[in-house]
């Protein structure tokens, strides 16, 4: 896919693995719009990125937001939809994991209510995490909402075709989800990732080329690529 001229949303496009894809699709030439629920955190993002507000989980704001923006060529979500539950399963208050969920509802509400609005060879792209494929000590949430994300992309290519859906996994990624201290956060994340195959936090912009390879890759729909510093081998 040549991305000169095409229209691309971006949700969770204001901070860390969304905001960088959206600076290389523009970097690319594509007319991209950043959606969140804070969208003014971001400041100025250039000539070709504009921001609109909205939460992944309202669907009439869903709706409207597709109608305005709409027709568009590619959809991604790196949205994570709210709180996520840590630590030993037996121990977590239910609610909390359920809450965990909030972040696959808002992707199934984003394919569900943006289909409409994507052009016929568009493609969408949703972001899982290592943990769905390999979990570690205390991320039982994460790894259920990530391994449901992967599913669902899976049983949905077939429906979507010749429109494509794809997922890209990262592993332990240094956003500001860490804090927003650079080198604190890379510090912190360093004795997390250790021992990994390669042994550091992985950076939002090589999240970002993977997004990008599923995006103008337009055989490839159903996948899953891992940008996980070798999470699922060590």
């Amino acid at each position: 896919m040549d991305l000169s001229n095409k229209k691309a949303l971006v949700f969770g496009g204001t901070s860390g693995i969304g905001l960088a894809t959206c600076k290389q699709l523009a970097d690319l030439g594509a007319e991209v719009i950043a959606i969140s629920r804070n969208p003014e955190k971001a400041g100025d993002l250039g000539d070709n990125i504009s921001t609109r507000k909205c939460d992944v989980r309202d669907a009439d704001a869903l709706k409207a937001l597709f109608k305005e923006c709409g027709p568009y060529d590619i959809l991604i979500s790196a949205a994570t939809g709210g709180s996520r539950a840590k630590g030993p399963f037996l121990e977590m208050d239910m609610e909390s994991y359920q809450a965990s969920f909030d972040k696959l509802w808002g992707y199934t509400n984003v394919v569900r209510y943006g289909t409409e609005h994507l052009s016929d060879k568009g493609n969408i792209v949703l972001v899982s995490g290592a943990p769905a494929r390999k979990c570690r000590p205390g991320q039982i949430a994460l790894a259920s909402v990530g391994g449901a994300v992967e599913a669902f992309a899976r049983a949905i290519a077939p429906e979507l075709a010749p429109r494509r859906i794809n997922v890209v996994s990262p592993g332990l990624i240094s956003t500001p989800m860490f804090g927003d201290d650079v080198t604190t956060r890379d510090e912190q994340l360093a004795g997390m990732t250790k021992d990994n195959l390669i042994p550091r936090p992985g950076q939002p912009e090589e999240v970002a080329k993977g997004i990008l390879f599923v995006v103008q890759n337009e055989f490839v729909t159903g996948t899953t690529v891992d940008v996980d510093g070798g999470w699922l081998l060590s």
